[in-house]
């Protein structure tokens, strides 16, 4: 199997650190059908390629076997972003590669230097990637990945942006919508969820981003670049602070 190191990834503070083990833990309770989650945003630049980086790299290291499959075909920024080194000479094969029918399946899965931790790239970049997303190779491309992994993590373009993130969400079991913190509409919110909807993908959570919290007792942590909080659905009948709401 092909082979990439991460020469540019940070480990998380401790906080930080927390955050995202909270997030896996809540994502291995989601059930035991939903193996493959698609994470999407309203905006470009609010998080969503480092979340999926680093539940990756947290799954692998509590155990699991896990490949990250970056779909952003028409501008990934990865491979730059995070200083992902291939094993070998020549052009490295990725996603785009194997949906063009350039190469087979198992080209562009790599093995990183995180162990347990796998990585397909998006290879070249494209102009119009929607017809490679609905072809029948993408569809037996994630159909196979959650047979030989735990757990696939697809980092999706902004859902509010472009198509890609509707049509990708149509093989995911699930969705974590990323949410700047007072960056988005609620009315972009809505319409990125209706657009989820449609798809037939359940929407599991949402993460707040770019957020300062304080005080660790207080469930509050500190974060002035990245993830803070793993969002959840109100009960019906309940407070904000999960409590159940007295009856007049």
């Amino acid at each position: 199997m092909n082979s990439l190191s991460i020469s540019r990834f940070p480990p998380l503070s401790y906080p930080c650190g927390e955050a995202v083990n909270m997030l896996c833990t809540n994502l291995s309770f989601s059930g035991e059908n939903v193996k493959t989650v698609m994470i999407t945003s309203c905006h470009a630049s609010e998080g969503k390629s480092y979340l999926s980086l680093n539940i990756m790299r947290t799954m692998a290291k509590l155990g699991r076997r896990v490949a990250m499959v970056d779909c952003d075909l028409r501008r990934s920024s990865i491979i730059e972003h995070y200083g992902i080194r291939f094993s070998g000479g020549g052009e490295a094969m990725g996603l785009s590669h194997l949906l063009a029918g350039m190469t087979d399946e198992d080209s562009v899965i790599y093995e990183t230097d995180i162990p347990g931790a796998y990585l397909v790239p998006a290879g070249r970049n494209v102009n119009n990637s929607l017809p490679l997303l609905n072809s029948s190779r993408f569809q037996a491309l994630m159909r196979s990945l959650a047979e030989r992994f735990d757990y696939v993590i697809v980092d999706a373009p902004p859902i509010g942006m472009v198509i890609d993130a509707a049509q990708i969400a149509k093989y995911c079991d699930g969705t974590l919508l990323v949410v700047g913190y007072n960056s988005v509409r609620r009315q972009e919110l809505i319409d990125a969820k209706e657009q989820i909807d449609q798809t037939g993908c359940p929407i599991l959570g949402t993460v707040i981003n770019m957020t300062e919290y304080d005080g660790y007792l207080s469930r509050k942590y500190a974060y002035k670049s990245y993830y803070s909080h793993y969002g959840h659905y109100q009960k019906k009948g309940e407070r904000k602070d999960g409590r159940p709401s007295r009856k007049r």
